[in-house]
């Protein structure tokens, strides 16, 4: 059995006094890939921002490694091995490519370092390396995505939280985009929860997968026992419990 990376325990989170996750319980193993579905509103990327500390956590644990993180702050769970993509505003469009990425490796002191970094999301996503000296904003959705990857990716995060990363996209980038998260956990051994609102292709691509409908996780399996269940479409109607 892989060791768990993240794990919550009964998290309870939301924003000023609302809750919109109640009592999330969930676990990601060593290199695993992890898909949180769910229907419009379930309160996905809101476990996600309480998981990295952006959301209010009201009660609950989470924990990284064992390690209790519940109160760390966002830069301090990022020092410790985890890194959080959101859907809308994850890259500097001002910036280039390669600036963008030299922002993602700004803890690292080693100038030699970044550079090497750098050449690793290259070797990753070939497509940001001939596209290294466009400014962010001029690129299209997919590039974008990849880049926002990538420069989470220069922190060598151990866990990944990536709130729909595919959202936009045509399905073949989309499917591509897939892939190359799958090269990400196979090559550098990263755990990495993903949310995503087409749930068909996030259970095919993962490991495991948790269903939450209305902030209540109802059903959790592997991608294939989801998938398989004749009442799924119930399930995200949240007529089964």
């Amino acid at each position: 059995m892989a060791r768990v990376a993240l794990r919550t325990e009964k998290l309870y989170c939301g924003y000023g006094k609302m809750t919109i996750v109640h009592g999330a319980s969930i676990e990601l193993r060593e290199r695993e890939l992890v898909a949180l579905v769910g229907p419009n509103g379930a309160g996905k990327s809101t476990l996600l921002k309480g998981i990295y500390g952006i959301a209010k956590v009201f009660d609950g644990k989470i924990l990284l490694w064992d390690e209790d993180v519940t109160k760390l702050s966002p830069e301090k769970k990022t020092r410790i091995g985890m890194a959080f993509v959101p859907q809308r505003n994850n890259v500097f469009p001002d910036l280039t490519v390669e600036e963008n990425l030299e922002m993602g490796g700004y803890l690292i002191k080693d100038k030699a370092e970044v550079r090497r970094r750098i050449r690793e999301i290259y070797e990753l996503f070939p497509a940001l390396e001939r596209l290294k000296k466009l400014k962010a904003g001029n690129l299209s959705g997919g590039q974008r995505q990849m880049l926002a990857v990538g420069r989470a990716l220069m922190t060598r995060p151990k866990v990944l939280l990536l709130d729909e990363p595919t959202a936009g996209l045509a399905p073949k980038i989309a499917m591509e985009l897939m892939k190359q998260l799958q090269d990400v956990k196979k090559r550098d051994g990263v755990s990495i929860i993903l949310v995503e609102q087409h749930a068909k292709r996030a259970l095919e691509a993962s490991d495991r997968g948790y269903v939450l409908v209305s902030g209540r996780i109802v059903v959790e399996g592997t991608g294939r026992e989801i998938l398989s269940r004749p009442d799924l479409q119930q399930i995200f109607l949240g007529l089964v419990k």
